[in-house]
Formats: C-alpha cells, sequence, structure tokens
C-alpha cells in the first residue's frame, strides 16, 4: 500500500460528502472521543447536539479535534484530522443568522440530529434535551490516502474477511 498527503482540495471534498465523523475533546488531562454528524462549509464544521460530557467539555475547553474517513478496503482510504475551536451558537440575535445557516446546512444531512436525540433515549440519564448548535472553526486540517501498489491491486480481498468458511 503506497500512503500520500491529501491536497487541501481533496480533504475539503471527503469533508463535503462525509458529513460523519468523530470528535475529540478533552478536560482534566482526560480525552473523550464520540461521534457526530456536522456538515461543512470552508472554514467551519457545523453541529447539533444536547447538553452533556461533551459539550460541558467543550465548554471548559474549546480546542477540539475531528477525525473523518473513508475506507473502501484494506488498501484504499482516506484520513482526515482537522483541529479547530468549538464555538457554541445560542439563540441569541448576535448568533441568531450564524445559527440559522447551521439549521439549513445541517438539514441537508439525512439524520443530522440522530445522535443527539438518541442519548437521550437513555433512562439512565436525566438531563436537559435543549437543542445546542454549534460551529468548530477549523484552524488546521490534514489527510492521508492510501492506494494499493502494484501487487496489492491484483489481489482479490474478501468483502468480510474475518467471516470464515463453515
Amino acid at each position: 500500500m503506497l500512503i500520500r498527503d491529501m491536497t487541501p482540495q481533496e480533504c475539503r471534498d471527503v469533508l463535503s460528502r462525509s458529513g460523519f465523523g468523530r470528535l475529540a475533546c478533552a478536560r482534566d488531562n482526560q480525552p473523550y472521543v464520540v461521534p457526530i454528524y456536522f456538515a461543512y462549509e470552508p472554514d467551519h464544521l457545523y453541529g447539533f447536539t444536547t447538553v452533556g460530557r461533551k459539550t460541558e467539555w467543550m465548554r471548559a475547553n474549546p480546542k477540539v479535534c475531528v477525525e473523518v474517513d473513508e475506507v473502501t478496503n484494506h488498501f484504499q482510504w482516506m484520513s482526515l484530522v482537522i483541529t479547530g475551536r468549538y464555538q457554541e451558537l445560542p439563540n441569541t440575535l448576535e448568533l441568531r443568522s450564524e445559527r440559522q445557516h447551521a439549521l439549513m446546512l445541517l438539514e441537508k444531512r439525512v439524520l443530522w440530529w440522530q445522535t443527539a436525540f438518541a442519548t437521550q433515549q437513555n433512562p439512565t440519564r436525566h438531563q436537559n434535551a435543549d437543542p445546542v448548535f454549534y460551529s468548530i472553526h477549523i484552524d488546521s486540517m490534514t489527510g492521508h490516502r492510501a492506494v494499493p501498489d502494484v501487487i496489492e491491486s491484483t489481489l482479490e480481498l474478501p468483502t468480510q474477511p474475518w467471516a470464515g468458511k463453515g
């Protein structure tokens, strides 16, 4: 397999079509990673959640990281790492326009709200389900792409290598 750096345009293309990734935040030297749905536009990721650990931690430390990947097979994949800053978009006069913009972008995605409200279905959680819209201001973005080398391109890989023959 050959691994190469992705161009900034390739990274933007992946973000434009993806909409799903893993958000990492940290508090008191403890990392925390969760799946998120997002909408992308240059310099920003927009997301939606409800108040919980992720929100509390990002409020305390707005430095975040998002990982997004596309995997075709073992030899062909792309992985992006985005670093940025969390900004909550409350329903205030000052941020109403950006909040509406975030909602408009998110509504173009299927199930954009699902992870936020799925956590509310847990009967052991007693918290407020008020919607929280947020933006991640992108500070940096890098990506790597793997492609099969000459020999690997000729191999036929099973689609489920863990499924043994019985």
